[in-house]
């Protein structure tokens, strides 16, 4: 138990870490992630051994990101007190492969969320 709670713990730190640069990463480029932004995140999510691929899917959001490493969803604030604005929410996913976890917990993917400051536009 003590190895599948290790495992679990170490994919849990990647998923929040790549959540947390996907974000400031958005931020950096002010929401416009083209394609400086996405090589600066795939080199990151290569950096600590963060992948998921094709089987990335988020039902409820707009897109999955660069590579199928997150999902987003973009979302537009008009007029209101700071005029025109956006920001996005981020979501990473860990799959969780550790069979004792598995029957324990009968959990197979956990879902990790952040949202970037607001944009004016």
């Amino acid at each position: 138990f003590a190895l599948g709670y290790m495992a679990f713990n170490v994919n849990y730190t990647k998923a929040f870490r790549m959540k947390n640069k996907i974000i400031s990463v958005y931020e950096n480029y002010n929401g416009d992630c083209g394609s400086a932004c996405r090589k600066e995140i795939v080199s990151y999510a290569k950096t600590i051994g963060y992948s998921l691929g094709s089987n990335m899917t988020c039902s409820g959001y707009d897109g999955i990101g660069v590579d199928g490493l997150y999902c987003y969803n973009e979302v537009i604030n008009q007029g209101g007190r700071m005029g025109n604005s956006k920001y996005y929410k981020i979501v990473t996913k860990i799959n969780v492969e550790v069979p004792i976890i598995n029957r324990i917990l009968d959990l197979r993917l956990f879902y990790i969320t952040g949202d970037t400051k607001t944009f004016k536009y």
